[in-house]
């Protein structure tokens, strides 16, 4: 089995107010799919839970995303999330607290030659 990237789709999340890294995390996977539309998917007769997804976060806390929770996010398809230091923290010198902005990539990845019929 080979498996080949066939989607990459980027986006942003924030939590204004409450400082919380997973939902910021959250947003960023949501604004991702909400840009997807993917066809190709059941013209090629493609399983969704067959698909391999790979989660990437960036955020300035990683260690405060709760990684089962954004996997248990996504609709379809085998689930992995990594949390990478990035993202921003916009701190609120005024009121105190910060503003958490979240970045994430997400990777789709399908054994084209199986589904193209050429294994």
């Amino acid at each position: 089995m080979s498996l080949k990237r066939v989607i990459l789709e980027m986006g942003h999340g924030n939590d204004m107010h409450g400082g919380d890294y997973t939902k910021a995390a959250l947003r960023a996977v949501q604004d991702c799919i909400h840009h997807s539309s993917l066809p190709f998917l059941r013209t090629l007769g493609v399983e969704p839970k067959t698909m391999q997804i790979e989660v990437t976060i960036g955020v300035q806390q990683p260690g405060k995303v709760d990684k089962a929770a954004v996997a248990a996010s996504l609709p379809h398809g085998q689930v992995t999330v990594k949390v990478v230091k990035g993202g921003l923290d916009v701190p609120d010198e005024e009121r105190g607290g910060v503003s958490v902005i979240a970045t994430a990539g997400v990777a789709v990845r399908l054994d084209l030659e199986a589904h193209l019929g050429l294994a």
